[in-house]
């Protein structure tokens, strides 16, 4: 027998076209019984897929939340079901192995959370839960992304423990000595304080930041961990080594400011800012990651992006 094609309303749920899924629903109500060859309905479809935004609509909708969430396909899975398992695809459009198990992890917490406990028949045809299909389907992302991060994990607490030991000695070091009294002899010099906190930030920050790369580099790496603890402290661990890389710049600029005679000064500034380059070059680099893992972060449903497959 031929496979039956897919209606309209399927494949706008399929690919995440609002608009035409709620213009269909106004105008032939009775197209939200529509199924595939499968015995996929709508929301089984935009959970497969990953359209948050059809799923919230149908939400939205007054339909009987029972025959519609509750839909099961051939195989007996059901929408959350649909939401543990891992297709062949790259189904969400932010790179890296991590950050894709991240937000594998809110998809599947939100499709669960949205409906009440136990809403969601627990097995299907082949006896698996969803939390199983989730564990077996992600194995080898789980994998990937481990990798990914124990070595940025390994090479950014390097950089932290060397700027942490120089941060610790020059913190130690005040320029220009101590008079007798026990005083730093420069304390009333303009750029004295702006070296004394850039250089306390500065070990502060990078004993952070390496506290949290060791923390990520200890984990156990189980499903869950991509959800929010790793993703947190890999967060956390970045911001505070580049807080670490700037202040011990500016600690740098502020100590070596008084080596300098005064008609050298003024010609030293672009020298600074040259200085300040690389780790300007640095940051611009790791900007896209940094804001890919700051978005995953802080967003409580996973957004698909309006890129079209070529």
């Amino acid at each position: 027998m031929p496979k039956k094609l897919e209606t309209p309303i399927l494949l706008a749920a399929k690919n995440g076209i609002t608009e035409i899924v709620e213009r269909i629903l106004e105008l032939c109500p009775i197209a939200i019984n529509d199924v595939n060859a499968d015995n996929k309905n709508i929301v089984l479809l935009a959970v497969e897929h990953r359209q948050p935004k059809v799923y919230e609509l149908l939400r939205r909708l007054n339909i009987s939340k029972v025959s519609m969430f509750r839909q099961l396909d051939t195989e007996e899975n059901s929408a959350l079901h649909l939401a543990a398992k891992l297709g062949d695809k790259q189904p969400w459009r932010i790179p890296g192995a991590a950050l894709q198990m991240q937000w594998e992890n809110k998809w599947y917490e939100y499709v669960r959370d949205s409906m009440p406990h136990n809403f969601f028949p627990r097995y299907n045809k082949e006896g698996k839960t969803p939390s199983d299909l989730f564990t077996e389907t992600h194995r080898g992302l789980v994998e990937d992304g481990s990798k990914w991060l124990t070595n940025t994990s390994q090479s950014c607490s390097v950089v932290s423990a060397l700027i942490a030991t120089v941060a610790f000695t020059t913190s130690t070091t005040v320029p220009g000595g101590f008079e007798t009294n026990g005083i730093p002899a420069l304390e009333n010099k303009p750029g004295f304080d702006l070296f004394a906190v850039s250089s306390l930030v500065a070990l502060c920050f990078s004993i952070t930041a390496l506290v949290m790369f060791l923390a990520i580099l200890t984990s156990r790496y189980q499903e869950t961990d991509f959800g929010r603890n790793l993703p947190r402290k890999l967060l956390l661990g970045l911001t505070s080594l580049f807080v670490s890389i700037a202040a011990m710049l500016i600690s740098f600029c502020g100590g070596h400011f008084f080596v300098l005679k005064e008609e050298l000064k003024l010609a030293a500034v672009p020298v600074y800012a040259v200085t300040c380059l690389p780790v300007t070059f640095f940051a611009m680099a790791q900007l896209p990651l940094y804001i890919d893992l700051l978005r995953a972060t802080l967003s409580e449903v996973p957004q698909r992006s309006h890129k079209v497959d070529p």
